[in-house]
């Protein structure tokens, strides 16, 4: 029983850390002949793809790094058996390994937020759409995309504590110091 445990958990995470790898950022940059790892803040995300590209060749960049969050931790639920509410942060959380130390990009990632929203999705749907309710009502006042995702980042675990207790909000809490980890290496 042990050992089906182990092989399922480590599927997951092996899954989620290659789809975590796919290199989004990469491609995108390289069809607009920039390297996003030389310019800006030197970090192969949506911000900088931002910033270095313009809000509409990013896009695609913000949807592929939520994606590979969301369909790793798709995987993890869908391999979990009966009463294994982690194994989609398990999974999610391989795929943050792999958007941040990407296999296919030399193991020069991003930071993995993105990735993380897509995982919360997953994880507590409930808890992101509070979380996107106040990153809306925060950027409607201050008209601040940043602002508008650093307090639906704070919202996200607040209303996950209401909605889904403590063990799970924990869990994400895990995966949120992961972020921070990956902003405190830059």
């Amino acid at each position: 029983m042990l050992a089906a445990v182990l092989s399922r958990v480590a599927g997951a995470a092996v899954v989620g850390y290659l789809l975590g790898s796919f290199p989004t950022a990469d491609l995108v940059s390289r069809a607009e002949d920039v390297d996003l790892r030389t310019v800006g803040d030197r970090n192969p995300g949506w911000w900088n793809a931002r910033e270095a590209l313009g809000r509409r060749s990013a896009l695609p960049v913000l949807l592929g790094d939520i994606a590979k969050g969301f369909l790793a931790a798709a995987v993890g639920r869908a391999m979990a058996r009966e009463g294994q509410w982690w194994m989609p942060y398990v999974s999610g959380g391989a795929a943050m390994v792999g958007h941040a130390w990407p296999v296919f990009a030399r193991f020069r990632g991003g930071r993995a937020v993105a990735t993380l929203g897509g995982v919360a999705a997953v994880v507590s749907p409930r808890s992101l759409g509070i979380a996107m309710g106040a990153g809306a009502a925060t950027y409607a006042a201050t008209h601040s995309v940043q602002r508008a995702i650093q307090f639906g980042y704070v919202a996200f675990p607040l209303g996950q504590l209401v909605v889904d207790g403590a063990r799970r909000t924990a869990a994400t809490g895990a995966l949120m110091s992961f972020v921070g980890l990956r902003f405190a290496m830059r």
